[in-house]
C-alpha cells in the first residue's frame, strides 16, 4: 500500500461516524468523527448504540470481518471491533456504513488500553480472532490469552461473560489451554481442528481473509471458548 493511499484511508476513517480513535497511547482519550474528545466508558450502549443490547468486543479485529459477520448474524447485539491498525479498520468500518450495520462500531487503539475505554462489567462477550501469536518465549506475556490480559478482560466482562479464541496457530491454542489450567476459569468448548467438529456453532464458521488463506494452505483452525471465574 502506498503512503498516499494509506493517508487517504486515515483521512476517511477519521470521518466515519462508527469509528473512534485513540491517537496517543500516552493520553487515554478517544476522538469521534467530528474530532471531538468523547467519553464512552460505561456509555457505549447509551451514547453510541442507543439501545440496551449486549455489547461484544472483537479484539485484534483487523478488517473487522468477524465483527461484521456477527453483526449481520445477531442484529440485536452490539459489536465493537478493536485494532491499532487504522488502514485495516477502514475497510470494515466502511462496509458497516455501506450496509447500514448500526450495531457495529470500531475503536482504533491498543488492546492494553481497554480499561480506559470500557467500564467494569460493560462487555458481555469477547472474540479474539487470529491475533499475533508472539511465538518467541520472551514475548509470551504479549499473547492475548496470557494471564495479564485475562485479568484485564475479567474486569470489563459481565459475570458469566464468554471469551472465544480462534487461531491458526496450534502453539497459541496449546498455550491458552495451559494458562487456563491454572487460571480460575471454565472451558466451555475446545477444538484443535474446528472444521472437523460435529454440530459446530455457526459463529465459528465465519471466516476472515487471512483465515481463508490458511485454510487454502491446509492449516488447521483451532478454537476455544471459556469463562473467567
Amino acid at each position: 500500500m502506498s503512503k498516499r493511499n494509506k493517508l487517504e484511508k486515515f483521512e476517511q476513517l477519521a470521518s466515519f461516524p462508527n469509528t473512534y480513535q485513540n491517537y496517543d497511547a500516552k493520553i487515554p482519550e478517544i476522538t469521534n468523527h467530528q474530532q471531538q474528545v468523547v467519553d464512552l466508558k460505561g456509555k457505549w450502549l447509551s451514547d453510541h448504540f442507543k439501545n440496551d443490547w449486549p455489547l461484544v468486543l472483537e479484539l485484534a479485529c483487523g478488517r473487522g470481518e468477524y465483527a461484521l459477520g456477527l453483526g449481520r448474524m445477531f442484529p440485536k447485539k452490539n459489536f465493537v471491533g478493536l485494532d491499532i491498525k487504522g488502514a485495516r479498520i477502514w475497510q470494515g468500518a466502511g462496509i458497516a456504513l455501506q450496509e447500514g450495520l448500526h450495531n457495529v462500531a470500531f475503536l482504533r487503539t491498543k488492546i492494553e488500553m481497554i480499561q480506559n475505554f470500557f467500564a467494569e462489567q460493560e462487555i458481555s462477550e469477547i472474540w479474539i480472532t487470529f491475533p499475533d501469536p508472539f511465538l518467541k518465549q520472551r514475548k509470551s506475556s504479549r499473547r492475548l490469552t496470557a494471564a495479564g490480559f485475562l485479568d484485564e478482560y475479567k474486569r470489563v466482562l459481565r459475570p458469566g461473560g464468554i471469551i472465544h479464541l480462534k487461531t491458526d496457530e496450534l502453539r497459541l491454542y496449546d498455550f491458552t489451554r495451559e494458562v487456563l489450567a491454572t487460571y480460575p476459569s471454565r472451558t466451555l468448548f475446545s477444538s484443535a481442528d474446528l472444521y472437523t467438529t460435529p454440530d459446530l456453532d455457526p459463529r465459528w464458521s465465519l471466516t476472515t481473509h487471512y483465515e481463508q488463506l490458511h485454510i487454502a494452505d491446509g492449516d488447521q483452525i483451532c478454537g476455544i471458548s471459556f469463562q473467567l471465574l
